[in-house]
């Protein structure tokens, strides 16, 4: 019988392999557009990140937290329908004034409008939906329809 020696693994692939993959695709996106860019350009709005977030579930509710630092709850929009939530917003461009003794090497804030679109695993009661906005961090409480709570059934003996 044939014995194969097994290959070694790139440094390369073994890095994107230990933790999240998609984290991981995400970081070496981000240098390869840095790389490719140069050090004091920034990504073109249409690169640039819409808001992270996450997404859990009680045995009541969906809850979708997502950080929106910057935003006033004027500039946030939610809508939901057909078992999805979007979050969008828009943030205004401040005005920079040129000044002679500054020079930027850097512009990275990002201005101008976002949506993000998450699926929700149930049903929720749309007429009783919070969302609060507070020290940059956006969280939208969604309670679960009575049909789609769990409910507990009682096993009868014979």
């Amino acid at each position: 019988m044939n014995q194969s020696t097994p290959r070694p693994q790139s440094p390369g692939l073994k890095r994107w392999f230990e933790g999240n993959p998609i984290s991981s695709l995400r970081r070496e996106m981000d240098d390869l557009l840095e790389n490719f860019l140069g050090q004091g350009e920034a990504l073109p709005a249409s690169l640039s990140s819409v808001p992270r977030l996450d997404v859990s579930e009680t045995d009541d509710a969906i809850e979708v937290v997502t950080d929106l630092p910057g935003f006033k709850p004027d500039d946030v929009h939610l809508e939901v329908g057909e078992n999805s939530l979007t979050i969008s917003g828009e943030r205004s461009e401040e005005t920079r004034t040129e000044v002679k003794e500054r020079k930027y090497h850097r512009i990275e804030r990002r201005t101008g409008s976002f949506s993000r679109s998450v699926w929700l695993p149930c049903a929720v009661k749309e007429d009783s939906i919070e969302a609060e906005l507070k020290d940059g961090v956006l969280t939208v409480t969604l309670p679960k329809a009575d049909e789609a709570k769990r409910h507990k059934i009682q096993v009868k003996g014979g």
